[in-house]
């Protein structure tokens, strides 16, 4: 039986861990909330670096320190992003995350956006249709 998720919450925990991103060249900054089947929170903020192509995203952030705790089976994602000192209403994963959360995460997955007072829930499926999974491999 799927545990019941609370959205506002998961958004609230993203909100909080986007005030920790590391983001001196575009001032964007994210927070991800990652919720683990077991009932654990990861979260994860963006890191920037002056080479853009060793930053690395929140989302990402999330899942790999979820991983590194030896967690894998995920049931929620919540993500809040924007300028410093704003809030945009809707910040989705880029293409790269959503790759990597479809390593690990369920189509029917629940993808929360928005603020937390003001969100949206997406599943996974709906942000990732026709996914690359290993299945293909």
């Amino acid at each position: 039986m799927k545990q019941a998720v609370d959205h506002k919450a998961l958004m609230e925990t993203a909100a909080r861990a986007r005030e920790l991103a590391y983001s001196p060249y575009s001032g964007y900054c994210v927070g991800a909330a990652l919720l683990c089947e077991d009932g654990r929170v990861f979260t994860g903020c963006n890191i920037e670096n002056a080479s853009f192509s060793a930053t690395n995203c929140a989302e990402r952030t999330a899942v790999f320190k979820a991983v590194s705790e030896g967690a894998r089976r995920f049931t929620a994602i919540a993500v809040v992003g924007g300028r410093r000192g704003e809030v945009s209403p809707f910040c989705a994963p880029c293409g790269v995350c959503r790759q990597v959360l479809a390593e690990f995460c369920p189509l029917d997955m629940p993808v929360v956006l928005g603020t937390p007072e003001n969100f949206k829930v997406y599943t996974f499926g709906e942000l990732l249709p026709f996914s690359f999974t290993g299945s293909e491999l």
